[in-house]
């Protein structure tokens, strides 16, 4: 199926989802005030087929998201959560038939009990998910160590490995390991749906970051670009690019000669990176010799020597382009694990570019993909406390609702 990127000038909005969320409210109150037994068991199918709706426009938000804006942090909340809605609909689905012969107030219960428990069901749901994710996250990392030599920065796959397998315990172990009065039963359990929440969150982050970043590593942009940003990283002592940039400029090569083949256009080069405390040379000017030992014309290529991260390679290449062809299309070339953050960036400072993705090493691939996680939770503050705030609020107050009398 092809993905028609960067075509919608409307962003998606995600409105008609409070208009279905409040539409249900009113319907799940009028059941429990006015309906009987054999009405209110309805509730199941009716929540079940809410959270099923609701999926299904987080998935179609997804998709318009992507047709807007490929590099947003929506698509990865859509998505992920999208999921987790799923998994919602399928427990109110099945528990429809464990309802027959119950009372009202017993049916009141248990829709409140399954909600409660949505976050531990998905957590468990999703273990063998995780389980050999983090295996395989956990022998990469081994694989770069023996490659790459022992750094802090290269432990991250095998820390997050042993967060998401400790994780899973720990929910199962408190999920049991209960007793007490009905107070200590009941903080027990909010304690326990709390953590279950915040393990649920970070999973359908981490989800969605994963489906993202493969999507936009494979995106290959329009054969018409005026210009191809090369961003820059480490380069060797003796001023040559390190493989993981020269894979980032052979990338950008490759691109703009299938393009000339096509159409006849030559992009311009922009090499975009400033010079470390440990760098002879700016990795501008190493990637400008390499496009020149190449045999791109020295008029084909901008230099932009002064940022020293993604987000000021992006600033700093835009105000060069802008000053020759400000109506100018632009793509950029990076690895394939960056494309998505990098496009966040690119987005940051109003550029319309689209990415592409070099190649890396299969062991330093899912390191570098969860130092980009990493990067990415640091970010949209606001809108990542207003979603998880809103979760914990959440399975507090369901909590409450079911432990009272």
């Amino acid at each position: 199926m092809k993905l028609y990127l960067d075509t919608l000038r409307k962003k998606p909005k995600v409105y008609n989802l409070a208009v279905l969320t409040a539409a249900v409210l009113v319907l799940l109150v009028m059941l429990f005030a006015f309906g009987g037994e054999a009405t209110v068991r309805f509730s199941c199918l009716l929540l079940a087929l809410y959270f099923l709706a609701a999926a299904a426009l987080l998935l179609r938000a997804f998709f318009l998201q992507m047709r807007y804006n490929l590099y947003s942090y929506n698509t990865i909340i859509y998505f992920g959560f999208a999921l987790f809605l799923l998994s919602v609909s399928l427990t109110y689905a099945l528990a429809y038939f464990q309802t027959d012969g119950l009372s009202q107030e017993e049916i009141l219960r248990n829709v409140i009990g399954w909600l409660l428990g949505s976050a531990k069901t998905y957590v468990f749901f999703t273990a063998p998910f995780l389980l050999v994710f983090s295996v395989g996250l956990a022998i990469s990392n081994v694989s770069l160590i023996r490659h790459e030599g022992f750094r802090t920065v290269n432990l991250l796959g095998i820390i997050l490995a042993f967060l998401l397998v400790g994780g899973e315990l720990l929910i199962f172990l408190r999920d049991y390991m209960v007793s007490g009065s009905r107070t200590e039963v009941m903080l027990h359990d909010m304690l326990t749906n709390l953590l279950a929440a915040v393990y649920l969150y970070f999973e359908c982050m981490l989800l969605g970051t994963i489906v993202a970043g493969i999507i936009a590593s494979r995106v290959e942009p329009e054969k018409d670009k005026d210009f191809i940003i090369i961003l820059g990283c480490g380069i060797r002592r003796d001023g040559t690019p390190s493989p993981l940039l020269r894979g980032r400029v052979d990338r950008a090569l490759a691109f703009a000669e299938q393009q000339e083949a096509l159409t006849g256009k030559q992009p311009i080069f922009v090499t975009s990176g400033g010079q470390g405390p440990d760098e002879p040379i700016s990795e501008s000017a190493s990637m400008k010799r390499y496009l020149l030992e190449k045999g791109i014309p020295a008029e084909r290529i901008l230099e932009e020597d002064r940022s020293t991260d993604t987000f000021e390679n992006m600033k700093f290449s835009k105000e060069k382009i802008w000053a020759v062809n400000p109506q100018g299309k632009i793509a950029f070339s990076t690895t394939n694990y960056h494309v998505f953050r990098g496009g966040l960036k690119a987005r940051r400072v109003k550029m319309r570019a689209l990415g592409m993705g070099a190649r890396t090493r299969w062991y330093f691939w899912p390191n570098a993909a969860v130092r980009e996680f990493v990067g990415l939770l640091t970010e949209h503050r606001l809108k990542q406390g207003l979603i998880f705030g809103s979760m914990v609020i959440s399975y507090v107050v369901l909590t409450l609702l079911a432990y009272q009398n």
